[in-house]
């Protein structure tokens, strides 16, 4: 999906090259004597292609909330030396080259501030500019789901998505595309077989009809670790993030980034077995004490069962006995339902 994107990309750049080679050699037909000649006249446009091909290289982590931004910032600090310039301070600087570097000296520095304080400052400060005024949608706020590498490569997102208990967006950065592709291209083959697996997942997302699926460019480069950038970028998006990792999600809880993890939920959404329900279950290996067998249900919870070893590798009725949590989970203990039934009642305790 990157290396499709990233060659749409290239087709684009390469056309506006062509473009501005071809503008070249027909302004030098038209206005010949702006330039030395066609060859002259191509290699400007050529080169005037090149130089916006490398700025656009060059800010490919802009976003288009930091352009807006820098922007606002831009006509602020405008809007400022426009003023210190009206305001007489200067009456006394007549001559033209002082006046003119003085008012440069102004534009720019404001200019710039206005640029750098607007890009630090996020949605809730410009309630202080504009009183009584906040930038909100009217209509019914969009849900952000920001995916990770781990909880893409488990797949189980795509069976959820489609199901229709998430709704809302699901946000890919292009930093996690760059990771899956990485892993994807790996000589292991456990490893790559995990990243192609990925790949797939999110060809899935992109076919559900109830799932919207979009591609994030931000980079955030100042940030070292691709932890980091998932974290900020949920900040910045005010996003729900997704992952199995349990230290990522350790690390948003801290930094006040509401994370969900496909772990908890399936943990939380494991069957609830009490003392005495009936359940069908295939004996797989012996346990540790002798005479038991154990046994594992569809979600990975074990079931030790007594007397159970003779019946290893067939399926067996057992009666729940009791539950053990442990720090991994929790043990059920279970008997043959034929020797539960066999076991004498409980006898009946006198009134006192």
């Amino acid at each position: 999906m990157a290396a499709l994107i990233m060659s749409s990309l290239w087709v684009l750049r390469i056309l506006f090259l062509s473009m501005c080679t071809l503008a070249g050699l027909a302004v030098s037909q038209v206005r010949p004597e702006l330039v030395g000649g066609p060859i002259a006249a191509v290699l400007v446009g050529f080169g005037f292609g090149g130089l916006l091909i490398a700025i656009d290289e060059l800010i490919k982590g802009f976003s288009l909330r930091a352009f807006s931004a820098a922007t606002f910032g831009l006509v602020l600090g405008t809007l400022v030396a426009l003023l210190i310039d009206q305001s007489g301070l200067f009456v006394y600087a007549e001559e033209m080259p002082v006046r003119w570097l003085i008012r440069l000296s102004l534009f720019l520095g404001f200019g710039y501030i206005g640029m750098i304080l607007a890009m630090r400052s996020n949605k809730e400060d410009f309630s202080l500019i504009i009183p009584y005024v906040r930038f909100a949608s009217q209509s019914k706020p969009e849900i952000l789901y920001l995916l990770d590498t781990s909880v893409i490569i488990d797949g189980r997102i795509a069976a959820l998505a489609g199901t229709g208990f998430l709704e809302g967006t699901m946000v890919i950065p292009r930093f996690v595309l760059g990771e899956l592709h990485a892993i994807a291209d790996s000589r292991e083959a456990a490893r790559r077989e995990r990243g192609r697996h990925g790949l797939e997942v999110l060809s899935q997302l992109q076919r559900h009809s109830g799932v919207e699926v979009k591609i994030h460019e931000a980079e955030h480069a100042e940030e070292s670790s691709v932890d980091g950038k998932l974290i900020r970028l949920a900040r910045l998006l005010g996003a729900r993030l997704l992952t199995n990792d349990h230290n990522l999600a350790k690390i948003a809880e801290l930094q006040s980034v509401r994370c969900l993890s496909m772990n908890e939920l399936a943990r939380c959404l494991r069957p609830v077995l009490l003392p005495g329900e009936r359940l069908s279950l295939k004996i797989v290996r012996e346990g540790n004490q002798k005479g038991q067998g154990v046994g594992y249900l569809n979600d990975g919870t074990m079931v030790v069962v007594n007397n159970a070893q003779p019946l290893t590798g067939r399926t067996a009725d057992v009666v729940v006995q009791s539950l053990h949590q442990t720090g991994a989970g929790i043990i059920i203990f279970a008997e043959l339902a034929s020797a539960a039934a066999d076991a004498p009642p409980p006898e009946p305790q006198p009134n006192p």
